[in-house]
C-alpha cells in the first residue's frame, strides 16, 4: 500500500484539528484545544489504488515555531490553511507559512492552499466582528490569485463543520503526489523572515 504524507500548517485557531477530524471521522469537534502536535491516517482508495494518507497536524502558534519544522522531513504535500473569516490568517500564509515550508523542503515541494470555515463567509455576526475591525471575508478570488502567486498547486475552499469540500480537499491533494501537476509554477521564494535563536 502507498504511504504518502502531508502536513497541515497554517495559524492557530483556523480548523486544521477540525478539518483533519471530519475527514477521518466524518464528525466536527465543538471544542477548541490548541494543537501542539498529532498524527491522523486513512486508508483511502483513489483510483483503484489503496493508499494509507499520514495527516500530520502542526501547532499554529510562534512559540511553537522551532518545534513544528521537526515534522516537516519527508513530507510530500503541505496543506497550508487559513480561515476565510479571517485575514489575518490570510496574510500569514505569504508572510509566514509558505516562506517557513519553503526553507525546511525542496523548492519542488507541492503545497495547496487551504481556506477553511467556508460555511462562515456569510455568518452576520462575523461580519460584523470583521466591519468592526474594517475588514472583509477572504474572497475567493483573492485566495486563488495568494495561490498562483505562492506557486501553490491549487486553492481548495472547504467547511469541516458541513463537510463541504473536505474529501476533494484530500482526494486532490493524493492525486497531486501520485501525478504532480506540471502546469504549476514552482513556489516562488518569499522574503525570508529574521529567525529568533
Amino acid at each position: 500500500m502507498r504511504g504518502i504524507k502531508a502536513v497541515v500548517v497554517g495559524d492557530g485557531g483556523v480548523g486544521k484539528t477540525c478539518l483533519l477530524i471530519s475527514y477521518t471521522t466524518n464528525t466536527f469537534p465543538n471544542d477548541y484545544i490548541p494543537t501542539v502536535f498529532d498524527n491522523y491516517s486513512a486508508s483511502v482508495m483513489i483510483d483503484g489504488e489503496p493508499i494509507k494518507l499520514g495527516l500530520w497536524d502542526t501547532a499554529g502558534q510562534a512559540e511553537y515555531d522551532r518545534l513544528r519544522p521537526l515534522s516537516y522531513p519527508q513530507t510530500e504535500i503541505f496543506l497550508c490553511c487559513f480561515s476565510v473569516v479571517s485575514p489575518d490568517s490570510f496574510q500569514n500564509v505569504k508572510a509566514k507559512w509558505v516562506p517557513e515550508i519553503l526553507h525546511h523542503s525542496p523548492k519542488d515541494i507541492l503545497i495547496v492552499l487551504v481556506g477553511t470555515k467556508a460555511d462562515l463567509r456569510e455568518d452576520l455576526h462575523l461580519l460584523d466582528e470583521l466591519a468592526a475591525k474594517k475588514q472583509k471575508p477572504v474572497t475567493t478570488e483573492q485566495a486563488e490569485k495568494l495561490a498562483r502567486d505562492v506557486g501553490a498547486v491549487k486553492y481548495i475552499e472547504c467547511s469541516a463543520a458541513t463537510q463541504q469540500g473536505v474529501s476533494d480537499l484530500f482526494d486532490y491533494s493524493i492525486r497531486a503526489v501520485l501525478n504532480p501537476p506540471s502546469q504549476a509554477p514552482p513556489a516562488k521564494e518569499a522574503p525570508a523572515r529574521p529567525q529568533q535563536l
